[in-house]
């Protein structure tokens, strides 16, 4: 999974890093909800149609998100609530950026461009709810093409070369096929969809 690798590979980076933040005491919560604050600002500068600039914007801002899980593994200071802000700050922070560009194209009259970040949207939530919904019912599920890193890296992408148009296609067609990746992951781990849910004998459940 290229989550798992580009933990390996830049870990010589981040490791230092995160051993300076423990010993400046900023805790790995409040570090992740400043780099969720700082796509504020990246939305802001996507607004306005400068993408390369908004493309480093982003990148710094996901160096912090990078850096609060290290702290907190470091610092031993790891806890279920922190993994659960993380991961809500982290669509948090994906929101506010395709905001900025749905402002953009909203005030180009772009109608195409505001359907894909649409679609992009829903499909990046999707892909976290099914992984989420999965483990609610004892299965993991973490397969897929476009997990929030592979997302992150193509946005950055297609930011820094000013080709964001062709960037929505990619990002609006491959978030919604991996949601389908992992509905099919699920049905296979279910029996084919007949294993019933744990505890429960009715055959069949709706969660909100």
């Amino acid at each position: 999974m290229l989550t798992d690798w580009a933990r390996r590979s830049f870990k010589w980076i981040i490791d230092p890093i995160a051993r300076f933040l423990a010993w400046a005491r900023i805790s790995p919560n409040a570090l992740t909800i400043f780099g969720s604050l700082l796509n504020i600002g990246v939305a802001y500068i996507l607004s306005t149609g400068r993408f390369f600039i908004g493309g480093i914007a982003l990148l710094v801002a996901g160096c912090f998100d990078a850096l609060d899980g290290s702290l907190a593994r470091y610092t031993g200071r790891t806890s279920a609530f922190g993994a659960f802000l993380d991961s809500t700050m982290d669509r948090y922070s994906e929101a506010l950026v395709y905001l900025g560009l749905l402002v953009y194209y909203s005030r180009s009259g772009s109608l195409i461009q505001e359907i894909l970040i649409y679609a992009t949207i829903i499909g990046s939530l999707l892909v976290s709810y099914t992984r989420a919904r999965a483990e609610g019912i004892g299965i993991t599920c973490k397969e897929g093409l476009f997990t929030r890193v592979e997302r992150s890296l193509v946005l950055l992408l297609f930011l820094l070369i000013d080709q964001m148009e062709i960037g929505l296609w990619v990002l609006a067609v491959l978030t919604n096929v991996t949601v389908v990746q992992r509905m099919l992951v699920v049905w296979r781990k279910t029996d084919n969809g007949r294993l019933p849910l744990p505890g429960d004998d009715s055959p069949s459940s709706e969660a909100g």
